[in-house]
């Protein structure tokens, strides 16, 4: 009796471990995914905190980058013709650097002189619309009688004047950190073109596998091949869309076109709001030039029509669908880099956005990211 007592006890004592044990297993299951979470969730916030307080070196390696994309078929045309990559590279960078300064040099009197112009601007847009303050004088005057009401019988606290650098420790400040970071950038493309292949056949001597190593051959050619491709497009339809609006703003007199037409071209790599900006400072110059309404809103419909032109047909024709990207993902992706690293960061958002696409359409495990971004 004991033995048949004492049976069911046992089983009932199993399963209860078994259940018990069930249990912690699935605590355990739980804890350990929630500690992967946890330690990937601040992998991220470091990544971005690095990302943030390094932008200083960071930006000139993207920089150096791109540009060795962009150029990178250059020098491998010119050593077809028996040109080292060595001095390839260099006959490259000289190239890069003196259309840059002549650009700069030809540019730098007319945009200083509208930057020295902007105060005077500033009067002159203001007795043009004089007529609009009349209507808001009366809510000016009852916000001022607010603001002293509330003010009426409050103790005068002693006011502290925080006085900002001056413009010229500005100005010199500036200088010093573009001068390095260019230089930093220029030297790290110059060795990127000068190494050719160095970095891939490094790559390969990692993997004994034959079948691999022509995977990754081929998917670093595939790469580069479609980003270099998608540089020099994207480079030669701003240049023209630069030409275009030049020529537009030339024709219908408004003064510098070469500038308008520079800074147009410059501000296509921030997508929406770059247009936006070239629009809005192409009005005021036109409202401080011409007299007559007609021709003021003629300088922004021109810009207008040709962005429209070459957003919504020029440039899908020519890139095709494979390179068109989700709006909204263009546009959180905008504002993020631009919070993170300046205009700058803004500008290079796109570019390093469809190089991420490319990556990604060309790696397997990376496909889903990659319909995710396209439209």
């Amino acid at each position: 009796m004991m033995s048949m007592v004492s049976q069911p006890e046992d089983l009932q004592k199993q399963k209860g471990d078994k259940m018990n044990a069930t249990v912690h297993g699935g605590r355990d299951k739980n804890h350990v995914e929630f500690k992967s979470i946890a330690l990937k969730g601040l992998f991220i916030i470091a990544l971005f905190y690095t990302v943030y307080f390094a932008r200083a070196l960071i930006l000139p390696f993207i920089l150096a980058f791109l540009l060795n994309f962009l150029l990178r078929p250059v020098v491998r045309a010119l050593n077809k013709i028996n040109i080292p990559e060595l001095a390839g590279a260099a006959l490259v960078l000289i190239a890069l650097l003196g259309g840059m300064g002549y650009g700069m040099i030809r540019l730098s009197r007319p945009a200083a002189e509208w930057i020295d112009k902007a105060p005077e601007s500033l009067h002159q847009i203001e007795s043009k619309v004089g007529f609009l303050r009349k209507p808001l004088e009366g809510v000016n005057h009852a916000v001022e009688e607010l603001k002293t009401i509330t003010r009426m019988g409050a103790e005068k606290k002693p006011e502290v004047e925080i006085y900002p650098p001056g413009i010229a420790d500005a100005v010199l400040t500036g200088t010093r950190e573009v001068i390095v970071k260019s230089s930093i950038m220029f030297i790290l493309l110059y060795f990127l073109l000068a190494s050719g292949d160095l970095f891939l056949r490094k790559l390969i001597k990692l993997f004994p596998d034959l079948h691999k190593k022509k995977q990754i051959v081929r998917i670093v050619r595939e790469v580069e091949h479609h980003t270099s491709r998608y540089l020099y497009t994207v480079t030669i339809i701003n240049m023209f869309m630069g030409v275009s609006i030049g020529i537009g703003m030339y024709l219908i007199g408004m003064p510098n076109p070469v500038l308008w037409g520079v800074m147009a071209g410059f501000l296509i790599f921030l997508p929406y709001i770059g247009p936006m900006i070239g629009i809005s400072i192409v009005t005021v110059v036109a409202f401080l030039t011409f007299s007559s309404i007609g021709r003021v809103l003629l300088a922004p419909g021109i810009y207008l029509a040709l962005e429209t032109i070459q957003g919504q047909i020029v440039t899908p024709m020519v890139l095709g669908l494979r390179f068109t990207l989700n709006p909204v993902v263009i546009f959180v992706w905008l504002i993020f880099w631009g919070w993170m690293w300046g205009i700058l960061g803004a500008m290079l958002a796109f570019p390093m956005l469809a190089i991420f696409k490319i990556l990604c359409d060309h790696i397997q495990p990376l496909a889903l990211i990659g319909e995710f971004l396209g439209r």
